[in-house]
């Protein structure tokens, strides 16, 4: 049986590409192997120009040319669309839950005690937009205002790399803190932490970043190391190269966008703070969130602060907006969560480590407070570690 041809059009110079890459190739490993072409490219990189004339049976693209989805509808060959830069292009699509992203980062914020908010982005890319949509929701639900700052990204602008970083300088002047910013990529990020430093603006303590992409070289190379929402670009290649293989099947498929939840924040130190101003709750907070998982109550915390039970859920309620039991809960959740989607292990095992007594009760609270099962949960969220689906 002859191989199907499969062009890949996804970037490889950046961490999101090859990690969608990965994802495509976990599904060819499992299932009929495809002829591919793929060559290393940058996101704005033109397509072959040989495309036109190219007879294969399907693609995959996360190509930035502007009209190629136009191009590749009047080829007629089955394509799966990754690109976010663009809004609805008439292609079956699968992206990021931008909106998804930015509720992460705004919630990660609002755990460490910030009642200041902003949100750097770049003029003109949708996935950005979306992404600062998603954190204003968030933010100005929970009561707060947000404050934003946008510029181009287009390295050939005649503005300089020290004036668009002395514009983002005067910014941060204007900004109250302490204040959490969310950064629309990590990018974004390594400018903001580098701006901060230059209007000597301690990080976290003053303004914390919290960037997106996870990739690890960068938010490494930043100083402070860079915190960062982590989509699912493995989740989302897989995805996409099983909807290949349906449509070059012979299956209908009307387009549609499916939109892929992030995994979860990979904390470090731009992020690594409480900004509580009460001392006895950002101690209490503190400890729960090192013990929670060890099945400690309130009682426990009360031995750990000195105040009584009322006192101590009064300050809560007012300095982050929910009771100790529900701190304690909220640490347990993400724990269990975590377990689920980065482990194969039992859920008897998973509520141990979590802090529950029974499983059967973790999966009452799981299914209550999220709304699924966690058999649903982990279902939706493949354990990229092992290649499992």
């Amino acid at each position: 049986m002859q191989r199907r041809r499969v062009m890949l059009i996804v970037e490889t110079s950046l961490i999101y590409g090859r990690e969608v890459l990965r994802g495509i190739n976990r599904y060819v490993v499992a299932n009929e192997p495809w002829s591919i072409y793929v060559d290393l490219r940058e996101l704005v990189v033109r397509p072959p120009a040989w495309l036109d004339s190219w007879d294969g049976d399907g693609i995959i693209t996360r190509s930035t040319t502007p009209n190629l989805a136009e191009k590749l509808k009047a080829l007629h060959i089955h394509t799966v669309d990754l690109t976010d830069i663009y809004g609805d292009q008439g292609l079956l699509h699968i992206g990021t839950d931008h909106e998804a992203v930015g509720h992460s980062a705004a919630e990660h914020l609002l755990e460490r005690g910030f009642r200041n908010f902003a949100f750097c982005g770049f003029t003109g890319h949708n996935w950005s937009s979306r992404r600062k949509d998603g954190f204003r929701n968030v933010v100005e639900n929970s009561g707060y205002q947000l404050l934003d700052f946008e510029s181009p990204w287009d390295t050939t602008l005649a503005q300089t790399w020290e004036e668009q970083q002395a514009l983002l300088c005067q910014w941060l002047e204007k900004l109250p803190r302490p204040i959490g910013i969310m950064a629309c990529n990590d990018m974004r990020g390594q400018h903001l932490l580098d701006a901060c430093r230059r209007v000597e603006y301690a990080v976290p303590e003053e303004v914390a970043v919290i960037g997106v992409d996870n990739d690890e070289l960068v938010c490494e190379l930043c100083d402070p190391p860079l915190s960062s929402v982590m989509p699912n670009p493995q989740r989302i290649g897989y995805e996409a190269a099983a909807l290949l293989d349906r449509l070059m099947n012979g299956e209908k498929i009307e387009p549609k966008s499916i939109l892929i939840e992030p995994i979860g924040v990979e904390t470090r130190q731009s992020t690594d703070v409480l900004a509580i101003d009460d001392p006895l709750v950002a101690q209490a907070v503190k400890y729960i969130r090192h013990h929670a998982c060890d099945g400690i109550s309130v009682n426990n915390v009360l031995k750990e602060v000195p105040v009584s039970r009322s006192i101590l859920e009064r300050r809560f309620r007012k300095y982050i907006g929910r009771s100790p039991q529900s701190e304690i809960r909220s640490v347990q959740l993400k724990r269990v969560k975590q377990l689920l989607r980065e482990t194969d292990l039992p859920l008897d095992r998973i509520a141990t480590l979590a802090g529950y007594e029974h499983p059967e009760y973790m999966s009452v609270v799981f299914k209550r407070v999220l709304g699924e099962t966690p058999g649903q949960y982990r279902s939706k969220n493949p354990n990229s570690s092992t290649g499992k689906q």
